[in-house]
């Protein structure tokens, strides 16, 4: 990708989130639809994330809901197809990448969540208000993603996402040039928990607000995902069970578990 494309994603952004109230919510969530402008309280209950979102289905093109993607500003449709069609390529070399790591048929994980047509790519923008009180709230509250990787833009100049590492929080720092690679829980249950999906959260800034852009690769909720049988030895029996649509154990248990996947975790 080019910093040309990440630095007008990043400004497209911004300028959404800065537009009239009446005419974001023109593209608000319709009922229990992740589609759409809106605010998490509404799906979380009991979790005051300080944060607006906007959550577009992107890939496949032919099930992208057009009624939710802005028309205001100005060239974000096109500049959103086009990021959209980079991350797909960058998911596409990186799951490749990380089968040949394993010493996997390159296509392994590439089959699961990427050369099914009804293979999916969801985009969420995030924007997150700066707050006096910062330190009373959460722009996210800890929690691992339900994808299979996350490819995350952050904002150029406001740090707000920490890593879980050890049992102690860490801060991102910026790299305006870069986008960051998270894990996610789909890729820790294929490969049998050698990778493992990255505990996360964003701290909200006092005197700034600030901008994300995450894109979430799923696969085809009917297509099974669970463990490679290539990775299940006699060192390292079957962790997760298979299943179709994680995303919906995900969903489900959001309130209650910082880590969704133990709902599917094997115990022996």
């Amino acid at each position: 990708m080019s910093n040309e494309l990440l630095d007008k994603i990043r400004e497209l952004s911004k300028e959404f989130f800065k537009l009239p109230l009446e005419e974001k919510e023109k593209y608000s969530s319709e009922g229990d639809s992740i589609e759409g402008y809106g605010n998490d309280n509404t799906i979380r209950q009991g979790n005051f994330n300080w944060n607006d979102k906007l959550h577009l289905q992107v890939h496949p093109e032919h099930r992208r809901q057009l009624e939710f993607w802005p028309e205001k500003p100005q060239q974000f449709r096109t500049t959103l197809h086009e990021y959209s069609n980079k991350t797909k390529e960058v998911s596409e070399t990186l799951f490749k990448a990380m089968s040949r790591s394993l010493k996997l048929d390159e296509n392994h994980f590439f089959e699961l969540w990427g050369d099914d047509k009804e293979d999916i790519i969801h985009a969420r923008f995030n924007f997150y208000p700066l707050c006096p009180s910062a330190n009373q709230v959460v722009g996210l509250k800890a929690h691992t993603d339900g994808s299979a990787i996350t490819v995350l833009l952050q904002d150029k100049e406001i740090e707000g996402l920490q890593v879980l590492k050890d049992g102690q929080w860490f801060r991102v720092p910026i790299i305006p040039e870069a986008i960051i690679i998270h894990v996610g829980d789909q890729l820790e249950i294929a490969s049998n928990g050698i990778f493992k999906s990255l505990v996360h959260k964003v701290v909200i800034n006092p005197k700034c607000d600030r901008i994300s852009l995450a894109m979430l690769p799923l696969p085809n909720p009917e297509k099974e995902i669970g463990p490679l049988k290539e990775l299940i030895t006699e060192d390292r029996p079957q962790m997760f069970k298979s299943l179709k649509d994680y995303g919906q154990i995900y969903f489900n248990y959001m309130a209650s578990m910082e880590r969704q996947i133990n709902a599917v975790k094997i115990n022996y």
